[in-house]
This record gives C-alpha cells, sequence and structure tokens, in this order.
C-alpha cells in the first residue's frame, strides 16, 4: 500500500488558513502524528484529491508550518488509527464506491479487503466523530 499525506504547502492555497502557535493533541495529516505542545501549525480548508464532482469534499486539516517529520508512506500509521475511522473507497472517475466504520485493530484487513476489489482506485481514512480527511491509502 501507499500511504498519501497532506503537505503544508498545501496551506497556501486557502487565503483564510489559520496560523496556531500552538494547538496541542491535533491530527496532523503532514507527518500522520498528533501535533505536541509548541509545536505551530496550520488549520486550513483540504479537498483530498481522490473524491470528484459532487465528491469533491472540502473540510478542515492540520499540518505543521514546517513539517519535521517523514512518516513511512507504505505502512499504517498506528498513532492515528487509535479509534474507529470510516474508511471511504473511490473508483477512478472519483466517485464513491463503498464505505465502512472500522474499529482498532481492523485497519490493516479492511483497507487490504477493499483494495482488493478492481473498481477501487484509492482509500480516503476519515474521523468517525468529525468526518475530516485524514490520509488515502492506495496500492503501491
Amino acid at each position: 500500500m501507499r500511504i498519501h499525506t497532506v503537505s503544508p504547502s498545501e496551506s497556501f492555497a486557502d487565503a483564510g488558513r489559520s496560523y496556531r502557535a500552538s494547538e496541542p493533541g491535533v491530527p496532523l495529516r503532514c507527518c500522520l502524528r498528533k501535533s505536541s505542545a509548541d509545536e505551530p501549525v496550520w488549520l486550513f480548508r483540504y479537498s483530498p484529491p481522490f473524491g470528484k464532482g459532487p465528491y469533491a469534499e472540502v473540510g478542515p486539516v492540520f499540518t505543521h508550518v514546517e513539517c519535521p517529520d517523514s512518516p513511512a508512506l507504505d505502512r499504517l500509521p498506528a498513532e492515528l488509527l487509535g479509534s474507529a475511522r470510516i474508511l471511504r473507497s473511490y473508483d477512478a472517475a472519483g466517485q464513491i464506491h463503498d464505505g465502512e466504520v472500522v474499529e482498532p485493530g481492523s485497519f490493516e484487513q479492511a483497507i487490504g479487503r477493499l483494495l482488493d476489489d478492481p473498481a477501487v482506485d484509492a482509500v480516503q481514512v476519515r474521523s468517525l466523530s468529525h468526518g475530516c480527511f485524514f490520509f488515502a491509502v492506495t496500492r503501491a
């Protein structure tokens, strides 16, 4: 599998982005971990690349202002998968193919099952409580 993150440079596409000098515990989409105290972050509107047309959603995401870490892009980020999440699969045309709620400990299997379907191009991992985009997964 290949993990797709959000670069801090994406924040510059949103003129309404918000600088936060400290926002501890928020999920960072650049390095796929939670923020620590006194780490400057951006909060901005982001549209994940895998939904198109009516499925091209825009929602809030956090990234570092300057990301100090490089996450592994070939394995799931354990720190952001300690709670139930929504998985949404999309086809190559950017249309929703399927969706499900997945509990901790079942992510690898559920994502693998979704990506085993040849009609699925990508899977988005999202917050269960707010629906916010965390990261996307495609085949390696």
